[in-house]
This record gives C-alpha cells, sequence and structure tokens, in this order.
C-alpha cells in the first residue's frame, strides 16, 4: 500500500493560554492525529514534524510554521495537510486560492476533520468559499470593534499603547512624566522659540553634543542615541502629548496624562510652525521642490540635506552629506536629486504596475469588486506620481537610504493606502522597504545613479556628445563629396588631423548606439572625451552595442 505523508498543521490568533500545558494548539494536533489514525488503512501517516503558529493571524500568510511546511510542500515531502478547520490555515479568500494554486502544483491536498466537503465538485467548492467568506468576516468584525474600541478610549483621553514619545513613559493606560527627559522637551521648545527656525535649532544641538536619549521600548527595541534630525525636532514641536492632550485621526481630546509644556508655549509655537509653513510654501511655488527633503539617509543613517547650486540660469539640485555641506568634512555623498526622485518614482511605479502583489504586500482583503477596482487605481496613482506631486511623495515615502549598491525606499502602507482609497487591515504592515538596483559612480565629488545594467538613472542626453555625433556627420557629408580632404578640413575647422579623424568614426556608430546617445540611454561613462579616444570605437556594431549600450 503506497504511504500517504500527511502534516499536521495548528494555529490560534492569541497567546492567550499557550503557557498552559495542554493548550489550544495540542488539542487541535490531538484531534487532527485521531483522524490520520482512522485513515490508516488507506496508508495515511502522520509525520513527526510540528507545524504550530501560536498567536498569529489567519489574515496573513506571513507565519514560521506555514512557511516552513510550504517548503516542505515545495520539496514534494507531504501528500495531504491535516487542519481542525479551514479557518486554521486561511481567513482570507485572496491568501486560500494563492494556497489551493500552490498545493495543486504540488499535487498536494488538505483535509478539515471538522468539516467535511470534496473540493473535486462545484459544490464542495461553493460550501469552502462560504465558510472562508464567514471567517474572513469575523475577521474584519474583530478589527472593527478593535478600532471602535480605541477610538472611543483615546475620546476618553487613554493611551492605546506603543512607543511613548520622548518625556513620558507608560502607567497602564497613561503616561508619566520622566523628569530627565521633560527637561530637554522644554529646553527643545524655548529654543525653538527663541531662534525661529528648526534647521537652527537642530545645528545648535549638534554643535552642543545634545542627541537623543538612549530609550528601550516595550518589546526590548533600543531606540534613540542619535542625533535629533530636523523630522524629528518637527514629531516633537507639533505632537499635542505634551500639552496634554491625545489625538486620534484628526480628532484632539483631553488626556489622563500630564502636560509638560504649558498652553501659551505650546500656541506660541504652532503658530510659529505654521508661519514659516506658508512661507516655504510659497517659495515652493517659485522654484523646482525637492521631493525627497528630509527622508534621506545614507548607509550610516546620517541624513542628507537638499541644496542648490545655480551655473547661469540654471538650477542644479543635490541631496548633500551634512558635515561635506557645511564645509566639517571633505567625504560625504552628494547626490543629483533630479535622478534620486526619479529613480524612487519609478520604482513606486513598479510596486503599483502589479496590483495583486500590492495588495498582498498591504494584507488587504481582496473583493471581487477590489479586484475589478484597484488596476484603475493603480494606474491612476502611477499618473499623478509621474506629475511629480510633492504631497504625493511626502506622504507615501518616509525614508530613502541611499547606499554603496543599492537604494532602499521605505513606503509607509497606510499613507499608500489611503491614496488609492482602499482601506487597510488592522493587522497589516505598516511600512515595506523597496530595494532599488544601483550603483553609484563618482564623478568628482559628485556621485551619479547607474542601474545594475549600466545604463544612468535618469535619461538626459550629454549635450556635448550630441553635438559631437552630429559635428561627426556634418563632417563626413563634406569629406564624401571628394572636394576636400581630412587634413585641410582640419585646418579650415580649427583642430588637428588627428582629433578629426577620431571624431569623424562618430559618422560611423550603429543606429542603435546612435538613438541611445540621443535619448541619454547610453552606458554610464560614455562620453565625448572616452569616444575621441584612439581606438576606442569598434567597426563592428554588434561590439559597439556591447561596448556602449546597457546590457538588456
Amino acid at each position: 500500500m503506497k504511504q500517504v505523508r500527511c502534516a499536521i498543521y495548528t494555529r490560534k490568533s492569541s497567546d492567550e493560554g499557550l503557557e498552559q500545558s495542554f493548550n489550544s494548539l495540542d488539542a487541535q494536533r490531538e484531534a487532527c492525529g485521531a483522524y490520520i489514525l482512522s485513515q490508516a488503512s488507506e496508508g495515511w501517516t502522520a509525520l513527526p514534524d510540528i507545524y504550530d503558529d501560536g498567536g498569529l493571524s489567519g489574515g496573513t500568510l506571513e507565519r514560521p510554521a506555514l512557511k516552513r511546511l510550504l517548503a516542505e510542500v515545495a520539496a514534494g515531502r507531504v501528500d495531504i495537510i491535516v487542519v481542525y478547520k479551514v479557518d486554521r490555515l486561511t481567513r482570507s479568500l485572496f491568501d486560500f486560492a494563492k494556497l489551493v494554486e500552490t498545493f495543486d502544483a504540488a499535487g498536494t491536498s488538505f483535509v478539515s476533520v471538522t468539516q467535511s466537503f470534496n473540493t473535486t465538485t462545484s459544490m464542495g467548492r461553493l460550501t469552502l468559499n462560504m465558510l472562508l467568506s464567514f471567517a474572513q468576516f469575523e475577521r474584519e468584525v474583530t478589527a472593527e470593534r478593535i478600532r471602535d474600541k480605541i477610538a472611543a478610549s483615546k475620546a476618553r483621553g487613554m493611551w492605546m499603547g506603543g512607543t511613548p514619545p520622548l518625556g513620558y513613559a507608560p502607567n497602564d493606560r497613561t503616561l508619566t512624566i520622566v523628569d530627565e527627559h521633560a527637561t530637554l522637551i522644554r529646553h527643545l521648545f524655548a529654543r525653538y522659540l527663541a531662534l525661529g527656525s528648526v534647521r537652527l535649532l537642530q545645528e545648535e544641538l549638534a554643535g552642543q553634543g545634545i542627541t537623543v536619549p538612549a530609550r528601550v521600548s516595550i518589546a526590548g527595541k533600543p531606540l534613540g542615541g542619535g542625533s535629533f534630525t530636523r523630522g524629528q525636532l518637527y514629531g516633537i514641536l507639533k505632537n499635542v502629548i505634551y500639552r496634554g492632550q491625545i489625538g486620534h485621526k484628526d480628532k484632539v481630546y483631553p488626556g489622563l496624562h500630564p502636560a509638560i509644556i504649558d498652553e501659551e508655549t505650546f500656541s506660541a509655537t504652532q503658530a510659529m510652525l505654521a508661519d514659516h509653513l506658508q512661507g516655504h510654501r510659497g517659495r515652493v511655488n517659485a522654484t523646482e521642490t525637492s521631493l525627497l527633503a528630509g527622508k534621506i539617509v545614507d548607509d550610516r543613517g546620517e541624513p542628507l540635506i537638499a541644496t542648490h547650486a545655480c551655473k547661469g540660469k540654471v538650477r542644479h539640485r543635490y541631496y548633500v552629506s551634512r558635515a561635506l555641506h557645511h564645509g566639517g568634512s571633505d567625504t560625504g555623498l552628494r547626490v543629483p536629486a533630479r535622478e534620486l526622485e526619479s529613480l524612487v518614482t519609478e520604482r513606486l511605479a513598479t510596486l503599483l504596475a502589479d496590483p495583486l502583489r500590492l495588495a498582498t504586500a498591504m494584507s488587504l482583503t481582496v473583493t471581487p469588486h477590489l479586484l475589478n477596482a484597484l488596476p484603475a487605481r493603480c494606474t491612476t496613482l502611477s499618473v499623478e506620481l509621474g506629475e511629480r506631486r510633492p504631497s504625493l511623495v511626502a506622504s507615501v515615502v518616509t525614508r530613502v537610504e541611499v547606499g554603496a549598491g543599492e537604494i532602499g525606499v521605505t513606503v509607509h502602507l497606510p499613507a499608500l493606502a489611503a491614496a488609492l482609497g482602499v482601506e487597510q487591515p488592522v493587522a497589516g504592515p505598516d511600512t515595506i522597504v523597496l530595494a532599488c538596483a544601483a550603483r553609484l559612480t563618482r564623478s568628482g565629488r559628485t556621485l551619479r545613479l547607474v542601474h545594475d545594467n549600466g545604463v544612468l538613472t535618469r535619461a538626459v542626453a550629454d549635450k556635448s556628445l550630441v553635438r559631437l555625433v552630429a559635428q561627426a556627420r556634418r563632417w563626413w557629408q563634406v569629406l564624401r563629396v571628394g572636394e576636400i580632404a581630412v587634413a585641410e578640413l582640419a585646418r579650415r575647422e580649427g583642430v588637428t588631423a588627428s582629433y578629426a579623424t577620431r571624431v569623424l568614426r562618430l559618422a560611423f556608430l550603429s543606429p542603435a548606439v546612435t538613438e541611445a546617445i540621443l535619448a541619454g540611454r547610453q552606458r554610464a561613462g560614455v562620453t565625448g572625451g572616452s569616444l575621441t579616444v584612439e581606438g576606442a570605437i569598434s567597426p563592428d556594431w554588434k561590439a559597439q552595442a556591447t561596448a556602449l549600450l546597457a546590457a538588456s
């Protein structure tokens, strides 16, 4: 008799009671084991490995034991997956469809020991979908209850968990003041009102060696320890908690915790921030804005600041390491702003180009209506990103880390969900990090962003190179008539004969290479100087494409 290898999978949404010697997971496993034993005459045998996910929601597939089980399925080492109920495997119709596809590809089936249905028939599949629909409905109702409870609790001024702001420590459903940190908070507000600028406040703190106090979160994660960033200072100065209030979405309620900043100081701070913001908006309308200002750091976490330089009437924008910008160091990053912004925008557009993959990353509940509407919403948002709307990019992208080998873009998923007009589950992730395969190529003190295939991230034609190609073709038109030699042409143009000969070779570039140069899509480092070096251009068009064009 053929042996049928059975794997038992168990799951419990909360970790309540898991510390008991015989818990819910044990009960599920025992019931599944008894069912497998009853099918011994069919060759069913339970595998010894245990696949338990305790305290994990069925609304996501990001579960350690489930991942191990799926790896075994893919390797062909499991014939049947046995669960106590179908909702132990998943509570999402969308995730269930993905699991069934994975099981079918590996020739694996699954059995629920308390629910009898046959998925080979249309009625069996209908029954299963109905069961999963109710499971998904139960999860959504639970999420709504949690949201309502949080809103009601905050309306009563309660602290509902999370990382407390600097200056406070959690105390049940309220906050208590940490005197040492509260003194620093009062100092920040006072100095901002005296200086009138967050930038000057940040520079003063850095000059005095004042850093963010080191703390440890409730989960044991270390916090603080580095220099204050402008974003952190803005967040502190705007936080209503310091006034003794609790904010929830667009509403503010009196809090149960004591205030650190008095009403007069806090109101004066908000008025000054508002005045400066209005002035900033006026300047933005006049010049091109830096979309990623305040969000860019290097691979050591040091921020890059937005700056610009004017050459004639042309304004060149950069993101520059603070120490390099202020003259405190000769090393650091100077990244062309337009190239980096184009790279980030294109990566976001790539994310939006696959709506189903995006829905999975955001843990969205995919309904038939959303399946029809999501692609159109993604397309609309891609168009808005192409228009480089500052408010949209600022709300979706929270951090850009520029490393030596790649660019990491952190996307705030609740903001992206709001931009798409969809509701993200409470248990869904807050952020994802998109990796951009690009490397940094130094040209003097400036870094250029180049894709792994060798092409620049921002296709901008090299005007001097385009002029050189045009000059080569113009010279060749003169020479091909046969009335003048190269030496005479060189004398007439005021160049040496050898230089004229090297330039003339550009007239014989392949059409593909010529089109790439006109569009700015040639390989990084291909310039007029590199192409006029002796022996730089092969007469073979295939060799030219290999040397001068980016890899496909």
